[in-house]
């Protein structure tokens, strides 16, 4: 089996490392010695040697011998330098505080071993804690053998899965009844499509008992790009959830006073460099999580718990048609096969200032009203257009899946989708800008559209443009680089309305002025209205 050759190391500092063995109560003054800790991936032993650091304590407190704790630490790394340079470490670490060197290096040799944590035959209920920050490797730069014995073994993983999403799931399925996992992670498996399973383990048989939001935050040796959170996990029912919001100014001093804060109360508080609550609950779901300061994320609840989602009300969300050939299946020329076999193509292009303005794209539509391909031999232009492309169309993966279909777009056209009116959305923006069409194009991929069903389009179209309808996108959407927003069914699905009938005539109409007129501000106001809310929390 090949080997990963990119290991995805990020070493945590120090301050971090304590903070989060506090947090999950990894503390000498516990019997630590009875207890099993294991550290995944152990890299440069930025964990490790603290874990040591607090059992010997623990030890010399209750007089127990080094070598009784010999199966109290687990640590695992794939690299034999990393494992050699930690076994050292921690003879070196254990001889200065005392220990004989001989039982120092017993103990090493047991404690920290070379092997892949997620392949390794590991005993289920076995650890009290499992503590640490594992690598950040993506799915395409695992070698494929070894991604594939991955998702053999780790349930939660995808073949588009991250890596960390199986340390996630073996240490979850480690964990003895009152065991807890804290790690230190990119949260994007909160928020993406791949962490659906691991959402799913968390909410069946696990309790999140805290989730600390790091985006920005100093925590690493190295600068990453990665957008990590402290996650407590825990074995039972779910109860209420310590949760916090840190600025890029949070460091050793404020994650001291974030302690008191978890310790001494639960009322919510806005220190300089944090601002933390403390939830009833969690997200009992395989779907979205979502992010948020704490207010935001109160509101949230609040507005989920007694509001409709928005397909719930009758709406429709999907995305535009991929052709998997646009070169053949887009022109600007109305007449290169019959008059029925052509739609007005909507993209993004053609939207500006909230406007469609199109520029004349077409799409050669091979589908016929019931949804199946349209026979050659009844449409000669379209035939000789088709075999005239054939040999580019047939490379395409989706011609080898099926030979008969080979001149088939990617996705089929919707019967009835064209002459419907629709909120129409682009992808990637850095606000929530719907736009009208009232039933004359056809949207292309990287559109999202939103059928009204029994809303009035526009009221509808105010919602959507409000800052109320974007908070709920900005909550579960991962941001990109700069702030852009993405605007995926994935995402709108997650957006929250009044039942049109509970909107009042004079909001219903100042929510239709708005959408017509592009005035957010006055698009919020009104959608505050309709929501019963009065603010939307930064």
């Amino acid at each position: 089996m090949e080997q990963v050759q990119e290991y995805g190391a990020v070493f945590t500092k120090p301050w971090m490392v304590d903070f989060m063995l506090d947090l999950c109560g990894y503390t000498p003054d516990k019997d630590l010695a009875d207890h099993v800790v294991v550290e995944p991936s152990c890299g440069d032993g930025a964990f490790l040697l603290p874990i040591v650091e607090r059992l010997s304590h623990a030890c010399r407190v209750r007089g127990i011998d080094i070598l009784d704790a010999r199966d109290a630490i687990q640590a695992f790394d794939l690299q034999p330098e990393h494992v050699a340079t930690c076994r050292a470490a921690v003879i070196r670490w254990l001889a200065e505080d005392g220990w004989p060197t001989r039982a120092a290096a017993e103990v090493a040799q047991r404690w920290v071993s070379c092997e892949d944590y997620l392949l390794r035959n590991a005993a289920v209920d076995a650890a009290d804690f499992v503590v640490g920050n594992p690598p950040y490797i993506r799915a395409e730069s695992i070698p494929r053998d070894l991604r594939a014995a991955y998702v053999e073994r780790c349930n939660t993983m995808t073949d588009g899965s991250d890596v960390y999403v199986g340390f996630f799931d073996v240490g979850l399925r480690s964990l003895k009844a009152d065991g807890v996992l804290c790690f230190i992670c990119a949260d994007r498996w909160m928020r993406n499509a791949y962490g659906k399973r691991l959402r799913h383990l968390v909410s069946e048989g696990h309790d999140v008992r805290a989730v600390y939001e790091m985006h920005g935050v100093d925590a690493f040796a190295n600068q990453v790009s990665a957008y990590p959170a402290v996650t407590l996990i825990g074995r039972g029912e779910q109860g209420p959830v310590r949760y916090a919001v840190a600025r890029p100014t949070f460091g050793a001093d404020a994650a001291t006073r974030l302690e008191v804060w978890a310790s001494n109360g639960s009322l919510p508080t806005r220190d300089p460099d944090f601002a933390a609550t403390v939830l009833d609950d969690w997200f009992h779901t395989d779907a979205l999580w979502p992010t948020g300061s704490p207010e935001r994320i109160s509101l949230l609840r609040g507005l989920e718990e007694r509001l409709p989602l928005l397909e719930e009300t009758g709406a429709k969300i999907g995305i535009g048609i991929a052709s998997g050939a646009d070169e053949v299946f887009v022109t600007r020329d109305d007449s290169v096969v019959e008059t029925d076999r052509m739609l007005p193509l909507v993209r993004t292009t053609d939207i500006t200032d909230g406007r469609i303005a199109w520029r004349g794209a077409w799409l050669v539509n091979p589908w016929n009203d019931s949804g199946s391909l349209v026979r050659l031999e009844d449409y000669p232009r379209f035939a000789d257009y088709m075999t005239s492309q054939s040999e580019r169309l047939r490379r395409r993966h989706v011609a080898k899946k099926d030979a008969q279909a080979w001149y088939r777009t990617i996705d089929k056209v919707l019967p009835g989708l064209l002459g419907q009116q629709k909120l129409l959305l682009q992808d990637m923006k850095m606000s929530i800008e719907p736009v009208l069409d009232t039933g004359e194009y056809y949207p292309h991929h990287n559109l999202y559209w939103i059928t009204p069903g029994s809303w009035d389009v526009r009221v509808l179209g105010g919602i959507l443009l409000s800052r109320v309808a974007e908070f709920f996108v900005s909550s579960y959407a991962v941001r990109m680089r700069g702030g852009t927003l993405r605007f995926q069914a994935q995402y709108l699905r997650r957006i929250r309305v009044p039942h049109p009938s509970s909107i009042s005539a004079s909001v219903a109409s100042a929510l239709a002025a708005a959408f017509e007129n592009r005035d957010v501000e006055a698009a919020t106001t009104a959608a505050m209205q309709a929501y019963g809310i009065e603010s939307i929390p930064d």
